[in-house]
């Protein structure tokens, strides 16, 4: 609810502070005063848009403040954690500034905000009826949400269920669009992968194989060279045409020590290391031989080699940097493949999946549709039995919850159970739309068209009672003028409606009627100073004689002691009207 507002340089308003409290609060003044101006101030705190015709004549900017405290279970907690604002002791700042210039600024909790956000909180905190401003009656779809807060929780259930299902249908849908808009990618898909996989697998390319083959290669291409150097290198070893070679040397030097070893040890040593070597090189010079006479110079086996090089070294170029590579690719392809050959298997369960789910959703549908015509019925006897209270005793209203007709070729189209096809939407397939009745044997029209200013804001009084039953109402409820086109015991009526409100929300209203302001706990009054040169207006409390006074002059007798009787009377009546009920005024 709202602690209090600040409001400067706003139309006639040059300062004033309103210090609000639960329960029924009035707001009178004489004509001119600028009672409205409260509302305005209200509007902009609460996101209205903004007019630089309000900003008081001479005036750089207006500002509007509010404070305004939450309960733990506000929804407004929500969007302000979302905005990074944490509220202090429950209360959080609000400020509204609007330039001369028509440039609005905003701030929520001390911090830069967009005017946008005050518009969100202001769901969830606050109802401003005006007479050019009646919001949730005047949009179609906030017709829909008065019915589904007065249906309670069964019907916010069904509401749910509804949801739940059109989220998943949804879900589904969109898998089942994309699977069927991919099928010819899939189907070039397929035919690369399947052209990839043959590819490798004519090569058949074994791990390893490249590096085996390279080094293959290197020795074909260089066979009669190895060869020859091979036995070039045997000959120095072991010459067979008795020519020196190095196994003759060490045996000569092994032969020139072998007298000696018998002197000295270290003799002896080196003799048998030549021996060591002489076999050392004797075999080498075996090996040389060998090696030799198995170099084979294969022209055919090297271009064999060499085609099969180039084979592999396209898949390379394709598909990886080695074989290795190459294979890690051809077993991805192949699981891609196997992936792409279940698409037709799940094209076919996920058709017949969106078709269970959309009878899933025409059920709740149904079901939803059903618990509003069954709301519908009882809010609207309802608020026909409050307008009469509120000086329309002729009024009938309506609760229209007609099907949104669909087309079955359309996607948003499901069946309802007995074959009706609808268009269906996250909130179901209702068009709702209150209907009034002004008079009786009139046809019921639109409320925004069938009702004039007064009887709107009428109309939205006897809704918010309901809803206020119903356990579902805002905190805090602003009326403008609510009562235009009232008088006598129909204003003692519409006043004591408010009160009734005003037992589970705080309630401001801006009246002309004795009747309604007498009802009031707090009564605040607008008053008007004329220097001659500028009008300004402020607001104070009124109590007491003073209140009687202003109900005096709202009642046309002055400040006469028979006026002044009257407003007691008055004070006297509803204040036993209130205790009847429950209520103090």
């Amino acid at each position: 609810m709202l602690h209090e507002i600040h409001i400067r340089d706003l139309g006639v308003i040059a300062e004033a502070r309103l210090d609000l409290h639960p329960g029924f609060t009035v707001v009178t003044g004489e004509t001119g005063a600028g009672k409205t101006m409260v509302v305005s101030g209200l509007g902009l705190l609460f996101g209205a848009r903004a007019d630089a015709g309000l900003v008081r004549a001479g005036a750089e900017r207006s500002i509007v403040e509010g404070v305004v405290e939450l309960t733990e279970d506000s929804p407004a907690l929500t969007e302000l954690t979302e905005a990074g604002v944490e509220p202090e002791d429950g209360e959080v700042i609000l400020a509204r500034t609007l330039a001369a210039t028509g440039r609005s600024r905003a701030h929520v909790g001390g911090r830069a905000a967009p005017v946008a956000l005050l518009g969100t909180l202001s769901e969830s905190l606050l109802a401003v009826h005006g007479q050019a401003d009646q919001w949730r009656l005047r949009r179609p779809s906030h017709h829909r949400a008065v019915l589904d807060d007065f249906g309670g929780p069964d019907l916010l259930a069904h509401r749910s269920a509804l949801r739940t299902a059109y989220e998943g249908w949804s879900s589904a849908r969109a898998d089942l669009i994309a699977l069927r808009e991919s099928e010819r990618d899939r189907a070039q898909e397929v035919d690369l992968l399947t052209f990839q996989v043959e590819q490798i697998d004519r090569v058949e390319p074994q791990s390893g194989e490249d590096d085996e083959l390279r080094a293959e290669e290197e020795r074909l291409a260089y066979a009669e060279d190895l060869r020859a150097g091979a036995e070039r290198a045997r000959a120095r070893l072991s010459d067979e045409d008795g020519l020196a070679d190095a196994v003759a040397l060490i045996a000569g030097a092994r032969d020139e020590l072998a007298a000696l070893t018998d002197h000295d040890p270290q003799v002896a040593d080196l003799h048998e290391r030549l021996g060591e070597l002489g076999v050392l090189a004797n075999d080498l010079s075996g090996d040389l031989a060998g090696y030799a006479a198995g170099i084979e110079v294969d022209p055919a086996r090297l271009a064999a080699v060499q085609q099969r090089r180039a084979d592999l070294t396209e898949l390379t170029r394709r598909y990886g940097e080695d074989i290795a590579a190459v294979l890690a690719h051809r077993e991805r392809a192949q699981a891609r493949l196997l992936e792409l050959s279940t698409a037709d298997d799940r094209l076919a369960g996920l058709d017949a999946d969106v078709a269970q789910l959309a009878q899933d959703v025409g059920r709740a549908a149904d079901e939803l549709h059903s618990a509003r015509v069954a709301a519908g019925e009882r809010l609207a006897a309802r608020i026909t039995e409050e307008l009469a209270h509120l000086g329309m005793p002729k009024a009938q209203v309506e609760i229209a919850v007609d099907l949104r007709s669909g087309d079955p070729a359309e996607d948003s189209t499901v069946s309802l159970p007995d074959g009706t096809s609808v268009e269906v939407g996250p909130d179901g397939c209702d068009e709702v739309e209150i209907r009034l009745a002004a008079n009786r044997g009139s046809p019921a029209r639109s409320v925004v068209r069938a009702a004039s200013g007064g009887e709107l804001s009428r109309v939205m009084l006897a809704i918010e009672v309901a809803l206020a039953e119903a356990g579902t109402s805002v905190p805090t409820f602003v009326f403008d003028e609510v009562d235009a086109g009232v008088g006598g015991r129909a204003g003692l009526d519409v006043g004591a409606r408010l009160a009734a409100l005003a037992r589970t929300s705080q309630v401001i209203v801006v009246t002309h009627l004795a009747q309604v302001a007498a009802h009031a706990d707090r009564h605040l009054v607008v008053r008007k100073a004329d220097d001659g040169q500028v009008t300004s207006s402020d607001v104070v409390e009124v109590t007491g004689e003073d209140r009687l006074g202003e109900l005096a002059r709202m009642m046309g007798g002055g400040d006469s002691q028979a006026a002044l009787r009257h407003a007691a009377e008055l004070v006297a009546d509803c204040a036993a009207d209130a205790s009847s009920h429950g209520t103090m005024p």
